[in-house]
């Protein structure tokens, strides 16, 4: 069995988690209008973003412009 690099594993599982996280949005989506849902949509919204800053990071460490920890 082949091994993957770390950073491309982790951009594998954020792929995984960024698919969910649509889900999610699709589902809330149906939400009634209100405080809840609002709140429910930001939360989405900040762990979309995360999700997105950890990507960019493993594609740094991809690329080679970050410094490899071990």
């Amino acid at each position: 069995m082949e091994s993957i690099s770390i950073p491309e594993e982790i951009r594998v599982l954020c792929n995984r988690i960024a698919g969910e996280v649509t889900a999610l949005h699709r589902v809330s989506s149906r939400l009634a209008e209100g405080p809840e849902r609002a709140e429910v949509l930001k939360a989405l919204f900040e762990l979309t973003r995360s999700v997105e800053v950890v990507k960019k990071q493993a594609r740094k460490l991809e690329s080679g412009d970050a410094p490899r920890l071990v």
